[in-house]
Parts: structure tokens; C-alpha cells; sequence
């Protein structure tokens, strides 16, 4: 069954994952490849120990099907824990007014320029803070983390579908945001392997210089704290 990728890819991780992966449980990768390639190189089919063996949507659970069903619930488990721990960075930075999931005021006559704009009353964004890019400065956040071996992100490079990902965002809520709300508008996008977006870049690099200024630690040390967690394989993936 074709995968979406080319040979030269799919082999060149099976080879790589069975002579340096297979058989060793909580391996740094970090420390093997750059995260350039890493989305293209490491297989997602495995199966997974410890959980249902068929996803809610009838189809058979592998790590590869859990990163991109939104009816198995993993996609939405880690867009919370990555809203949720960005609202308590934010918190630990300094920022005042930190609110998840505030809703955006309802429209009377605006009018958008795009019509991609999300016009909807019941409209929501994921992290609002006070005090992130200048005092007093309201910022909405709206988050997404994709799956990179998508394959409709194949003939793509992952540079390409963070752009995707990040216009899009603003697309439907940037105008909305400076218009009527009066506030800063971040898109935070993420690959599932951590590489993220010159936005999302752009505001963790903000929160470490936060972070740096109130604690006795330097900003290269908090940048590595939050930035560059350690990517690990446990025993759960075989």
C-alpha cells in the first residue's frame, strides 16, 4: 500500500530505525539526527502497547493513525498539553491576564476583508496573556500541531507546511483579532517531532528572555529548557 513518500525515504528509516532504534528503550534522538529530517525518517507504523488496538474510528491503532484520527482523541490531547503549558509558561513569565480559551467578542457590522475570517459569536482562541510583546498589550494565541508524514504534507518540505499552517491561522483570526479585539495575534504551529514555526519560534524565544530576566539563570539556559525537550522512545512503542 502506497504511503506517500518516496522508496528512498521509507527505506532509508526502516534500515535506520531496525540498526539503531530497534530494541533500546528511552533512546535520546536528539542526539542521532537533526530535526531537518527527523519528520521523514523515522517510521510511524509501529504498533503501540497500551492501547485499544482499534480507534474509535473502526480503523486499526498504530502510532502513524494516532497522530492524524481526530476521532481517536491523541490529536486533541496534545494540542491541550501544549495550550495548557504555554498558558503556564506565560504565567511563569510575568504575564498578567493569562486566560485559556477566551472567547472573542461577538460581531454587530464589522466586515472582514477576507472571507476566510472567522465571523462566528461562539468564536474562541486557545491562550490569551497581557504583557508578552510590550506592557499593557493584550495577545491572543491560537495553536495547532500537525502530523509531518501526513500524507498530504508529502511533497512538501516541513518549512513549507508550517507557512501552510501558520497563514491559514491568520487567515481566519488575525483581522478579527486587531480589528475588533484591539490585540496581537500569534499563531503557535508545531510538527508533531517539535519543529515549529517562525512564529511559535519568535514566542518561545520571547518567553525564555522573560524567564531569564526573573530567574538567576541565563537566557541560553532557558531557551534550552523550553525550546529543546528531549525526544524519547519508552517501552510503550515496539
Amino acid at each position: 500500500e502506497s504511503t506517500g513518500w518516496s522508496c528512498s525515504y521509507a527505506e532509508f528509516g526502516k534500515q535506520w530505525y531496525q540498526r539503531r532504534v530497534r530494541g533500546k528503550k528511552n533512546l535520546n534522538l536528539t542526539s542521532l539526527f537533526s530535526a531537518d529530517y527527523l519528520p521523514y525518517d523515522l517510521p510511524y507504523d509501529l504498533p503501540v502497547v497500551g492501547l485499544p488496538r482499534t480507534c474509535a474510528c473502526g480503523k486499526t491503532n498504530s502510532l502513524e493513525h494516532c497522530l492524524s484520527c481526530t476521532r481517536g482523541g491523541y490529536v486533541h490531547l496534545r494540542h491541550n498539553q501544549l495550550r495548557d503549558l504555554t498558558a503556564n509558561l506565560l504565567e511563569e513569565a510575568g504575564c498578567k491576564d493569562v486566560t485559556i480559551e477566551p472567547r472573542l467578542l461577538p460581531l454587530s457590522t464589522e466586515r472582514f476583508q477576507l472571507r476566510s475570517a472567522i465571523t462566528g459569536d461562539d468564536a474562541r482562541l486557545d491562550v490569551a496573556a497581557r504583557g508578552l510583546w510590550s506592557p499593557m498589550e493584550r495577545t491572543l494565541l491560537d495553536i495547532r500541531v500537525f502530523n509531518s508524514l501526513a500524507p498530504s504534507n508529502a511533497n512538501l518540505s516541513v518549512k513549507q507546511v508550517l507557512d501552510k499552517h501558520q497563514q491559514e491561522k491568520k487567515r481566519c483570526y488575525e483581522e478579527r483579532v486587531t480589528q475588533v479585539e484591539k490585540c496581537s495575534f500569534t499563531p503557535v504551529v508545531m510538527s508533531t517531532t517539535g519543529v515549529m514555526g517562525d512564529e511559535a519560534d519568535r514566542l518561545y524565544k520571547q518567553i525564555a528572555l522573560r524567564l531569564a530576566t526573573r530567574t538567576s539563570q541565563s537566557y541560553n539556559t532557558r531557551l534550552k529548557q523550553k525550546k529543546k525537550p528531549e525526544i524519547k522512545i519508552s517501552e510503550r512503542v515496539v
